[in-house]
């Protein structure tokens, strides 16, 4: 358990990163996350040639994972344009939701009891996410896009937590960033119909740092987030991914001062998400060792 959490909270460290390389990279969003996981696909099929740790799966078995993987791409594609129409801050908060909504998908998808300790915490959760930003209306599209990724980064974890037993960490991987390359296929089209561009190449400093990105905020990360779903529950691992804003908050007033906008609120809904996250690891963690001495 104690590597699980360890694993959890190294991949949520990387993916605080996102925020800041999202502004970073110039391109439009839907060509970003397409990039991003099309360079992720091909790190992965690399990297198997030597490990051998990719399995083939039966077509049966890649349609789910490839339609994780869609919602996983939807997911960044909404989060990176909370980015482009808000701002790294605003992107961040809203994605602090996911606890919220995690108190309630996960037992209606799950079929198990609504646990009102994780109702509770996923609702501080929201009281943090109001106390950091009151919905300024500069901001409407950017926390439209904001509340959407969030509700799409609930839904995933969720889902792959029936699949972490029947296949390994690199199999489930590689086949929901593949699946999630292949749906953007037909995505991206109508999207940039509706955001029009004037490049879809990315320039030399752009293709840096969505390599970048896949490497160690994509491949590295969501293996490490896959292999921690194995020991603790969606519901940990959505709350703990909360810790995200907090990592890419503090990148973001380090590389663009964003701090400069914000006040008093800000720091105390932060202190409740962490707070938030702080009670639920320790009562994993408390539960584990009871296992382990009624064992």
């Amino acid at each position: 358990m104690k590597k699980a959490l360890l694993q959890l909270h190294l991949s949520v460290f990387l993916a605080g990163f996102t925020g800041v390389l999202g502004r970073l990279i110039t391109i439009n969003e839907s060509l970003l996350v397409w990039y991003r996981m099309f360079f992720s696909a091909l790190i992965l099929l690399a990297i198997s040639i030597f490990t051998k740790k990719i399995k083939l799966l039966h077509w049966k078995e890649m349609l789910p994972l490839i339609g994780i993987g869609g919602i996983i791409a939807l997911h960044w594609v909404t989060f990176y344009g909370s980015i482009k129409y808000a701002n790294i801050s605003v992107a961040l908060v809203c994605f602090s939701a996911v606890g919220f909504f995690s108190s309630f998908l996960d037992p209606l998808i799950s079929r198990r009891k609504l646990i009102m300790s994780e109702v509770l915490l996923g609702s501080l959760v929201m009281l943090g996410v109001y106390l950091i930003f009151h919905f300024d209306q500069h901001f409407r599209t950017g926390i439209l896009f904001g509340i959407l990724s969030a509700f799409l980064a609930t839904i995933f974890p969720i889902l792959n937590k029936r699949f972490v037993g029947k296949h390994g960490a690199d199999t489930i991987t590689f086949y929901e960033i593949g699946g999630g390359w292949l749906v953007l296929n037909f995505v991206v089209p109508v999207y940039l119909l509706y955001t029009p561009v004037s490049t879809y190449l990315p320039d030399a400093k752009d293709l840096f740092w969505l390599l970048f990105m896949s490497l160690f905020c994509t491949v590295l990360a969501f293996n490490l987030s896959v292999r921690a779903l194995s020991k603790v529950s969606p519901f940990t691992v959505n709350l703990t991914f909360n810790l995200e804003p907090v990592y890419g908050i503090m990148l973001a007033f380090l590389f663009y001062n964003e701090h400069e906008t914000l006040g008093p609120s800000f720091y105390a809904g932060i202190s409740i998400i962490i707070l938030t996250v702080v009670i639920q690891t320790l009562k994993v963690w408390r539960d584990s060792k009871t296992q382990l001495d009624n064992y």
